[in-house]
This record gives structure tokens, sequence and C-alpha cells, in this order.
């Protein structure tokens, strides 16, 4: 069945991940884009947001992951991030995509992402 689309992009948050120790001590900003694939037929005919996905609930949990417990890598800060979405009720899938611009590379660069793609089972 084909879904529809809700996107929140360019969620800031200050978060400790990364394998270096600086950049667990110091911190730095991460972004996130998110694109939830629901039916939102319903919502849509009685005009319910409790039909749909609260998009602004969902911001204030991935921002609680992206500041929350570090880990190594952006791939596992990914997983975590749609693993919070996949919660939500009628969410059936999330693109998600983890921006981390300020990454310790010795060359110049304007980002590194990890995006990943995640369904119920």
């Amino acid at each position: 069945m084909r879904v529809d689309r809700v996107a929140l992009r360019g969620l800031k948050a200050r978060g400790h991940h990364g394998v270096f120790p600086k950049e667990r001590e110091e911190g730095q900003t991460f972004v996130v884009d998110l694109v939830l694939g629901l039916d939102t037929r319903p919502a849509a005919a009685d005009d319910d947001l409790a039909k749909t996905v609260h998009y602004g609930i969902v911001a204030e949990e991935v921002v609680a992951v992206v500041e929350g417990e570090p880990v190594n890598l952006i791939e596992t800060l990914a997983e975590r991030i749609a693993q919070v979405c996949l919660k939500h009720e009628g969410v059936r899938e999330v693109e998600v995509c983890v921006h981390k611009p300020d990454a310790p590379i010795t060359v110049p660069f304007d980002d590194v992402t990890v995006t990943i793609t995640r369904s119920r089972a």
C-alpha cells in the first residue's frame, strides 16, 4: 500500500556522539531530516490531529535522542531515531537522514550524512 509523507527538515540538537574523545567531551550540532510514511486520509477526512502523527511531538522526541546517550556512530544514532518514529501509531515507515556538519575531517567538506529507511515489520 502506498503511503503519504510528512517531512520534518533541519531539526537541530547538540549531541556528544562520535568515536573521538573531543567529540564526546565538547559535543557538536547534529541536524536531522525525517520523512514519515503514513496514511493521512483518516485525519484529512475528519480534520482530526488524533488520526495522524503529531510532528511536534516527534520533533521533541528526536531532539531528545540526539541530546541523549552518546553513541560512536551516526548510523547508530539514525537507527535509534527511526525506532522512536516507528513507535507512533500510524507511522508505517520512516526515512532518517542524520547530518554531522562538524565531523572531524581534515579536508574541506560541506556535510557528512547517513540516511536510513526503516519500516514496520
